[in-house]
């Protein structure tokens, strides 16, 4: 980062926290979190701002009108990033499973649109990157490295091709399922009906390898999380996830898997969604989230849905999570997996309700405040804020190349694959 770029978003970061009393000085781990973070570049695996604009109540689509120079109706906009000392983010091109009428390639192509336009449209504060060493660059030039995840394998409507036209579009991970299992995969939602992947899915993680998209295991079920670990030969990645041994809902990655993260090279990045790191909170949302899958089972339209989930969720006393409790997580998952394998992925601008003391995308250096007061090493620090993910990222850029020069384009259909019955999985 820039030296110019440094001293301006140290000092948005300590003009946006609460005045401290005269004579008080600032908590010394969050100073040290804030030099740490200048110089070391943090990325965020999943925020979904081309979803909020797409979804927005006053200017649907808009990009121009959505802007990201004021202050936004959600918790991202320029002023927070600069705070929050934000290096780089996977902006999510989030498009729904359940409703297929819509045209989920369609819907994908105008989400890769929106947050190429949400891109090019701040050219002081924004950059793309393709690879990791655009990263690195875009980085050194003061500006937020900004990268393209697909939330959900419908997206590719069970076609090679569509996955490598995404990949070209700029698309640098994938989320193999979303809320929907699929025809090649399950999700964990619901009752598995495959046991992981079929050979058809087993056939897009190679794909995907041989592309350099990572494979994102966020929302899949433990099947399909193992199947990807047994076939992947790039690291995967779960991009907004949190551990399952701390908070046990079907969202979060089982002991057993985080166990087999250092063979593979994948990184965990966890999310802050009170849900997935709160037992307390996801007590209470969990059968809420159950009456609403039961309510909306066969309505495919997405405006009812939210109708039908703001109805549900009126008058729920809900808990408040803490970011304390998100540390607990990055904490298990390190002692887990180890300190190569964790990353952070808060999934703002994708829900309702933010732990205290992570409410938008200013507060990240107040979680590495709080890490520090629990011991971590800078080294350490500096592995979870991005060098983790982008050793990941980095690897599967190596597979692609051997991956490239050994076979061409995968030209395999889900009916050729998936003719015969998948074979017992160990």
């Amino acid at each position: 980062m820039t030296a110019r770029w440094t001293a301006m978003g140290l000092l948005l970061a300590l003009s946006l926290c609460p005045a401290l009393p005269a004579g008080e000085a600032e908590d010394p781990a969050l100073t040290r979190a804030r030099k740490l973070l200048s110089r070391s570049i943090l990325i965020d695996g999943h925020n979904d701002v081309p979803w909020a604009i797409r979804e927005s109540k006053t200017a649907p689509m808009d990009v121009e009108a959505y802007d990201l120079r004021q202050t936004t109706p959600g918790q991202t906009d320029l002023a927070r990033v600069r705070a929050g000392l934000l290096g780089g983010q996977f902006w999510s091109v989030y498009v729904p499973g359940e409703d297929s009428g819509a045209g989920y390639a369609r819907m994908q192509l105008e989400q890769i649109d929106t947050a190429l336009r949400v891109i090019a449209r701040y050219p002081e504060a924004l950059g793309l990157a393709l690879t990791a060493a655009d990263v690195e660059r875009v980085f050194r030039k003061g500006r937020v490295a900004s990268l393209m995840g697909i939330e959900g394998g419908h997206a590719i409507e069970n076609s090679l091709g569509a996955l490598r036209a995404y990949h070209d579009l700029g698309v640098r991970y994938m989320t193999l399922t979303h809320n929907v299992t699929l025809d090649w995969a399950d999700s964990c939602v619901g009752e598995p009906r495959h046991l992981g992947l079929t050979r058809f899915g087993e056939e897009v993680v190679r794909e995907m390898n041989r592309l350099g998209m990572l494979v994102d295991l966020s929302h899949t079920s433990p099947g399909t999380m193992d199947d990807a670990l047994r076939v992947s030969e790039a690291p995967v990645i779960f991009s907004h996830s949190s551990a399952r041994a701390l908070c046990n809902v079907p969202r979060n990655v089982p002991d057993e898997i985080l166990e087999r993260l250092p063979a593979n090279g994948g990184v965990v990045m966890v999310t802050f969604v009170p849900g997935f790191v709160s037992q307390e909170v996801a007590n209470v949302t969990t059968p809420l989230f159950a009456t609403y899958r039961e309510r909306t089972a066969n309505v495919k339209d997405i405006a009812e849905r939210e109708r039908i989930r703001t109805e549900i969720f009126a008058g729920a006393v809900i808990p408040k999570a803490t970011l304390a409790q998100v540390a607990d997580h990055i904490d298990h998952i390190r002692k887990v997996a180890g300190p190569r394998h964790v990353g952070i992925g808060g999934d703002f601008d994708g829900n309702d309700i933010w732990p205290v003391g992570l409410e938008d995308v200013s507060r990240y250096p107040d979680l590495f405040a709080e890490l520090i007061r629990r011991g971590w090493s800078d080294e350490d620090l500096t592995a979870l804020a991005g060098g983790n993910v982008l050793r990941a990222l980095r690897a599967a850029e190596e597979v692609a190349a051997r991956s490239r020069a050994a076979r061409p384009p995968s030209i395999a259909t889900i009916q050729q694959l998936d003719a015969q019955p998948t074979p017992a999985h160990n």
